[in-house]
């Protein structure tokens, strides 16, 4: 038994309850008041755990906490609308609107060609063409995945202040087009769906290495992302080919997080991974899904990325690594993409392929190093490429810049180990 009390508990209950269920919150609230009250559906469902955390602790966890947030956020949502001018003179309307709409969602769940999941429907409305699509994903991010500034700052490589800026026009073009943000039918899905795609992919990759906190990896919210993508692969509109890729992706990449870490918590390298902790069940499913993604002619980075996914997810050891198919896979999606991040994970392929100098060589490029500067990985890659050429002090500088650069205790602790490693390799009078 541990010797954590009941306010302790009743307050750990509350913030775990409410990772899991903010989202949905504020799906359903946005629903039932309007697309335009994102705000004010956030600011309830915020100001509903500051409750629980207050009462919780004293009076107790209720039989039903997710029913309590629920009753709770709606309440206040509803405190709130009173309080508007015209409240009463409008009030019987908006709960007429609120009962078509209750309606219409449970007429939603029994047709086949829209969702009966409230984040997913309001994925789709966060993506309406008439929002520019960077204000597009960050709306949807922040508001139905309860990203951070500073997570959507990371996941496009931009600053907070940019992201922030991002939402704000956003919201006040929301307000201004006065738009009827409904939930898209069937004809309109399509146009949505790689908003809807990229987003869920950010999800995943966010709970798949975190950018912030803590925590290395955020199980939660990779297991969320597929639970939506799952729900897309089976629908007969968005089921697409890139559907089940990314899905794949995403199946192939969750099999491996139980072995990311030892039991000590200390990150671990991929070949030092014990592959017998990856879920095979996982990937098998994976395969499955890029086979169906394999339909038609469409090619989608995640196609490629899941390819690359099954070449590490299927490799029986480190040292049956088919790195030259991975090389060619990512030459294929740098060329796609022309992202900056893939470019450095092209470098590793090229590194396994044809030596750390040419790895090396594959990191120099302006349009590599230029927007990756800032980011600690580059250097902690171009160390153990420098390591490998037994260009230690070169490799120690580079490491040094990227504990700098870090943030995670995990990945901190994984570079001060590299440091330590380098140091030893290091001639006793090299001035450290």
């Amino acid at each position: 038994m541990d010797d954590v009390g009941p306010s302790a508990r009743a307050g750990e209950i509350a913030a775990d309850l409410f990772r899991r269920e903010s989202a949905r919150l504020v799906a359903m609230l946005a629903g039932q008041f309007g697309t335009h009250r994102l705000q004010l559906a956030e600011d309830v469902v915020q100001e509903a755990l500051v409750r629980a955390l207050q009462t919780w602790p004293y009076q107790g966890v209720p039989d039903n906490p997710a029913a309590w947030l629920t009753r709770t956020a709606r309440n206040l949502a509803l405190d709130h609308l009173r309080r508007e001018q015209n409240w009463r003179e409008k009030e019987e309307g908006i709960v007429q609107e609120h009962d078509r709409w209750t309606g219409a969602s449970r007429a939603r769940e029994e047709s086949p060609d829209t969702f009966a999941d409230d984040t997913l429907r309001m994925m789709f409305v966060c993506f309406h063409p008439q929002l520019s699509a960077e204000a597009q994903t960050a709306l949807a991010l922040r508001t139905l995945c309860g990203f951070s500034a500073a997570e959507i700052a990371a996941a496009f490589l931009t600053s907070e202040a940019a992201v922030a800026k991002r939402l704000v026009r956003a919201r006040q073009r929301i307000r201004e087009l006065a738009v009827p943000f409904v939930v898209p039918g069937p004809d309109e899905l399509p146009a949505r769906l790689d908003g809807v795609l990229a987003t869920l992919y950010l999800l995943f990759n966010e709970g798949h290495k975190a950018s912030s906190g803590e925590l290395l990896v955020r199980a939660g919210l990779c297991h969320e992302a597929i639970r939506l993508a799952e729900i897309l692969a089976d629908h007969p509109v968005t089921g697409r080919p890139r559907t089940h890729a990314l899905l794949a992706l995403m199946l192939m990449n969750a099999a491996r997080l139980p072995a990311r870490t030892s039991e000590a918590g200390v990150l671990l390298r991929l070949k030092e991974q014990d592959r017998s902790l990856w879920d095979g069940s996982m990937i098998r499913r994976g395969v499955v899904h890029l086979g169906l993604a394999a339909a038609g002619d469409e090619l989608s980075q995640y196609h490629l990325e899941a390819g690359i996914a099954a070449c590490h997810g299927t490799a029986a050891d480190w040292a049956s690594t088919d790195w030259q198919r991975i090389l060619g896979l990512y030459d294929r999606l740098a060329e796609m993409t022309r992202s900056p991040v893939v470019a450095l994970n092209r470098a590793v392929a090229v590194a396994r392929v044809h030596g750390p100098q040419a790895g090396l060589d594959a990191l120099e490029p302006p349009a590599v190093r230029g927007p990756l500067r800032s980011y600690h990985l580059l250097h902690a890659v171009r160390a153990s490429f420098l390591g490998e050429l037994g260009r230690s002090e070169e490799a120690l500088a580079d490491l040094r810049e990227a504990d700098a650069l870090a943030s995670l205790p995990a990945e901190k602790e994984f570079i001060a180990n590299r440091i330590e490693e380098c140091r030893l390799r290091c001639p006793p009078a090299s001035g450290r």
